[in-house]
């Protein structure tokens, strides 16, 4: 069994390689996963036995293993899922995903993703600290406190308050010009294209994926596939960013915005406020120094489709 789960995991990250190859990610980023997947393959102990008595620690120690992939391994071993996996199979899940947290089944998970629109592990820890968690039906003190110690781990989070967790986030320039570079891609059909598992009955290639790196942070965007963006018509407006830089991965939404003082600009939800002092320094500049904004209609042909 202990051999079993090593060639598992080992496996899984090789794919990971394979798939990050087949899109284009950067070489290095590829070696690293099929480094790691030889690394785990000729441990002496299971994976899970070395995680349980060092933790992350014990496992960043061991050659060609570093912060990333020891948490994606540990994620791997705690829910039998790796959603960096799933997403670039174009399996991504938010239900299932939401599921595998302890205390939330199927039918919470459901309720969750229709009713409140998580579908994320990281909209589930806002929810969790914002409080809408606490007000939802169906969960008390108890199974709250279990769900925000088991996000905890899962994000690889320390007990720290919102605010430092913001502190450490990539400035908005940054995720608005990987949200750029994505829809620029997409438009000039340029990006490897995945065929996701849901809203895609007849199992076409159509969804844009982009690999980028911003310093040490490697960046994968797609399109929202989920089924809040087709219920609001805006599959080929809301593009999803995962960052991983290290510790964890991290999820943001980019938006076109419909009202206010934003309409029509690109931003980052829920870090609005951000955006607006960007976009604000953004009209102090000389023209030569503008970002220019891709179209917002570059995927119309494809909505007509009925992609």
């Amino acid at each position: 069994m202990s051999a079993w789960l090593n060639l598992d995991v080992a496996a899984r990250l090789e794919e990971v390689a394979r798939l990050l190859q087949q899109q284009g990610a950067n070489a290095f980023r590829v070696e690293a996963y099929r480094h790691g997947a030889e690394a785990v393959r000729m441990l002496r102990q299971p994976v899970s036995v070395l995680l349980r008595e060092q933790g992350l620690e014990g496992l960043e120690q061991v050659p060609r293993i570093g912060p990333s992939l020891a948490q994606a391994i540990k994620t791997l071993v705690d829910t039998g899922r790796l959603p960096m996996l799933d997403r670039l199979r174009g399996e991504s899940d938010a239900v299932a995903l939401l599921a595998s947290v302890p205390g939330i089944g199927p039918v919470l998970a459901l309720r969750l993703h229709d009713d409140l629109g998580i579908d994320s592990l990281e909209d589930l820890e806002a929810a969790a600290h914002d409080g809408r968690l606490a007000e939802f039906h169906g969960i008390g003190v108890k199974r709250l406190a279990g769900i925000k110690d088991s996000l905890a781990g899962r994000l690889g989070r320390l007990r720290a308050p919102r605010e430092a967790l913001s502190e450490s986030e990539p400035p908005v320039e940054e995720l608005l010009g990987v949200d750029r570079e994505y829809r620029s891609g997409a438009a000039a059909g340029t990006l490897p294209l995945i065929a996701p598992r849901r809203f895609n009955p007849e199992g076409k290639a159509w969804l844009p994926v982009l690999h980028t790196q911003r310093e040490d942070r490697h960046y994968t965007a797609l399109f929202s596939n989920t089924a809040r963006a087709h219920m609001l018509g805006r599959t080929n407006d809301w593009v999803v960013l995962y960052a991983d830089g290290g510790r964890g991965e991290r999820q943001w939404t980019v938006i076109t915005a419909r009202r206010g003082v934003l309409e029509g600009r690109r931003v980052i939800a829920g870090r609005e406020a951000e955006c607006g002092r960007y976009y604000s320094e953004r009209r102090r500049l000389p023209a030569a120094r503008r970002d220019t904004p891709v179209s917002e209609t570059i995927w119309r042909s494809t909505a007509r489709s009925g992609r």
